[in-house]
């Protein structure tokens, strides 16, 4: 009876004394916090994730743990292992047959040099169906020892490295000197008059690396795992002409990053001669955007990579060029249907990898496999020396290694600009048709969701669930911390008070946001209660206050607690441009994202809500507006406590939205680089993101000129939510769209009806 009295004592003064500013809600604490909440918010995640970066080698040893208490058990591992790496790299797709061709306008190959002990050819080779590598062979006339792909910077040209060009040292014509047959790729540069659409017309400052790999990236593949292929096709040409030839890889710069994930990936590949490119990979975030790997600081450093390789032959030389980031330009957001300034490249630069960095991976990696470790190779060699005749020597055991003048005119001059749009073309347009076609790789793979019934579909679909968890957004782990939920006044109004609040999540990781109470709520009552989330750069404030100018939220928040709901506003981390940005950039590594985040931030404000004893706590409704639009399908997704979700001025066919270049409201267009979510492409578009919230009530608010999306994407993709909530479940009442005349905004018509209709 004492607990009974108790609970009803407490609900008396949580009515009665709503209104009292110097007093914080019953059972929390005062929040005393003064300053940009918002801004404290994402300085929190950052030190959370300084401290999980600054731990990932140690955690990275633990999960290798088993695999290394026997040479039995890592041999057993490495299979596995090898595949996840390609599967982060995006080395998924099933190569071309084996054939090079010569790159010619007559019956005979052309000669682009022609020495005393091998031939230079222009060459292409296949790698996979609309893309083909291009560059030099250099034949040796007598017969080769053998064969080597020898992989530039992303600054350099085949030629410059073949000795056709000036440039650094020539390390292909060296082996090809020596008796070696040298298949030297092109890679993508990092120059960006390529990285636009004119018909649109759109342009941007993005380098032609990030272009590619930001649309690849969502297609769940990468710029290096595309080079990696390339890299490996010439190794299937090469088997293909004699099996017997010891094969290795030698690169520099961006070509050495390539060598050293193609060795890893393929056991074909003898010795690897990486030069500036091996290190410690925690400061990746401060890379250029193209060297951003899912998953890479909690699974694969470089000491972990090159696991793989051991105990075949990796040659180190250590010391890396610095290279410029993307060119900087005025940060321009579009308007939709006129041109474009060239801005958007995400922020990075390529720094020199000290060399007693690099000596502190190669002894982390000595560590790893302790007392099995080659001879530690000398890691302070010259700049311009890349250690060629070590990788001779290693491959060809008996033979002399033999050299002449660094330069040679060659006897024509390709255009490397048209062969360089060419590759940069292959890889779009491949990319582009892997989108295309996306529509049924996620159908095959939710072939084995059951729609018997809306019971048996939310049983289905707690392993997609889970993936979209785990292997999509990162999973954080379960915050253990008390709620320490402290709470001020900042609204008295006629008809409701407002407190702002803050819960606990992790240390330095508050959620924070502001709850609505009506003023004529009773002891005892309970009501439903809806979260209204803000966007981009937005704080709880903008969805409760009136706009004194141009609509947007239409105060919906305000409009929704007169109404009688109790309504929670909640401040989310896309706050401060880059600042929050380069959360994601710090997370994608260790398998997390923004949304790791948000999603335990809003688990830890329904802990609280539900401890309010005014909450009815089956009945929390979600509705968000454009970024919160994306956290209306994504949290409620996962977070089954939302009793429904309604998405408004962001649903959208949203894996073209990430990845066309032929549309002119891309995020290939803008500076918001943070969108693109590993391999989202295959596996949950934002009809999937729907099914995962169903059998749940669903809405979509989409004003007709909002440039976010366009009318016939979002009814394309909504079309298969009604589908599946009309003809298969049956619960055809459960979901609908509102169009309405308007943009960008909170239209609070259809979407208010909804709200009445569902949470009664």
């Amino acid at each position: 009876m004492k607990a009974a009295y108790r609970f009803v004592v407490l609900a008396v003064v949580f009515v009665v004394n709503a209104a009292s500013a110097a007093e914080p809600l019953p059972n929390t604490k005062l929040l005393t916090e003064e300053g940009d909440l918002a801004a404290k918010m994402v300085a929190g995640m950052h030190k959370y994730l300084d401290r999980e970066l600054a731990a990932s080698p140690k955690a990275r040893s633990e999960l290798w743990k088993a695999d290394l208490a026997t040479p039995e058990a890592l041999a057993k591992s490495l299979p596995a292992k090898r595949e996840r790496l390609r599967k982060l790299l995006g080395i998924v797709d099933e190569r071309m047959p084996a054939k090079l061709e010569y790159v010619t306008e007559s019956s005979t190959p052309l000669e682009l040099g022609n020495y005393a002990a091998f031939t230079v050819y222009a060459v292409r080779w296949d790698v996979l169906p609309g893309v083909q590598a291009e560059g030099l062979l250099l034949e040796p006339k007598e017969k080769a020892t053998a064969n080597v792909v020898a992989i530039p910077d992303a600054t350099w040209t085949p030629e410059q490295i073949a000795g056709l060009a000036r440039g650094p040292e020539p390390y292909a014509k060296r082996l090809a000197e020596s008796g070696c047959r040298v298949l030297v790729p092109m890679l993508i540069d990092r120059a960006d008059t390529l990285s636009g659409n004119a018909r649109l017309p759109r342009k941007t400052n993005q380098p032609h690396r990030e272009f590619i790999h930001r649309m690849a990236f969502e297609m769940g593949r990468t710029l290096a795992g595309y080079e990696v292929q390339k890299v490996l096709a010439a190794v299937d040409w090469f088997q293909s002409q004699d099996k017997k030839l010891p094969i290795g890889l030698i690169g520099v710069g961006e070509g050495g990053r390539v060598a050293f994930y193609a060795a890893a990936c393929d056991e074909r590949i003898k010795v690897a001669q990486v030069a500036c490119a091996f290190g410690p990979r925690e400061g990746a975030h401060e890379e250029p955007l193209d060297r951003n790997l899912w998953s890479q600081s909690r699974e694969f450093g470089d000491a972990e990579v090159a696991m793989l390789i051991h105990p075949r032959q990796l040659l180190i030389s250590p010391e890396a060029a610095a290279g410029d980031g993307p060119k900087r330009a005025k940060d321009i957001w579009p308007v939709w249907g006129g041109p474009v300034g060239q801005g958007g490249a995400a922020p990075g630069v390529i720094k020199p990898i000290p060399p007693k960095d690099a000596a502190a991976e190669w002894v982390r990696l000595g560590k790893l496999r302790a007392g099995e470790l080659v001879r530690l190779p000398q890691l302070a060699i010259e700049r311009d020396d890349y250690d060629w005749e070590e990788l001779y020597q290693k491959l060809v055991p008996d033979a002399v290694a033999s050299a002449s003048q660094n330069f040679s005119e060659p006897h024509v001059k390709l255009d490397s600009a048209a062969r360089h749009k060419r590759q940069f073309d292959q890889l779009v347009a491949h990319v582009q048709k892997l989108w295309r076609d996306s529509d049924a790789t996620r159908k095959a793979y939710w072939s084995k969701a059951d729609f018997s019934s809306p019971e048996a579909w939310e049983k289905s679909c707690d392993s997609y669930r889970d993936y979209f968890h785990t292997e999509v957004i990162g999973k954080l782990p379960e915050p253990t911390m008390p709620l320490n939920p402290r709470t001020r006044q900042v609204y008295d109004e006629p008809k409701f008070t407002g407190y702002e609040v803050m819960v606990d999540v992790y240390p330095d990781v508050f959620a924070q946001g502001i709850l609505l109470l009506p003023k004529d709520l009773k002891p005892g009552e309970k009501r439903p209660v809806v979260v209204c989330q803000h966007g981009l750069e937005g704080v709880p404030r903008h969805t409760i206050d009136e706009e004194p100018k141009r609509t947007v939220y239409n105060h919906f928040a305000r409009r929704l607690v007169e109404l009688g709901y109790i309504v929670y506003a909640p401040q989310n981390p896309y706050y401060g441009k880059n600042e929050f940005r380069q959360l994601q950039r710090k997370a994608n590594p260790l398998k997390l994202s923004l949304f790791s985040f948000i999603i335990r931030q809003h688990q830890r404000t329904i802990d609280w809500l539900e401890t309010l004893p005014n909450v009815d706590a089956k009945k929390i409704a979600f509705y968000g507006l454009s970024y919160g639009g994306k956290t209306a399908m994504r949290v409620p997704a996962i977070e089954k406590r939302y009793c429904l979700s309604i998405c408004s001025g962001d649903f959208n066919e949203w894996i073209g939205k990430n990845v066309s270049v032929d549309l002119d409201r891309s995020y290939m267009w803008t500076g918001e680089y943070e969108m693109y979510e590993f391999d989202l492409g295959n596996t949950f578009n934002y009809a999937e993101m729907a099914y995962l919230i169903a059998p749940r009530p669903f809405m979509v608010e989409r004003g007709h000129d909002d440039g976010v999306g366009t009318d016939e994407m979002v009814a394309y993709e909504f079309a298969k939510v009604r589908y599946l909530y009309q003809n298969r479940l049956k619960l055809g009442d459960r979901t609908t769209i509102e169009f309405f005349p308007g943009g960008h905004q909170i239209n609070a018509k259809g979407t208010f009806d909804f709200l009445k209709q569902h949470l009664k």
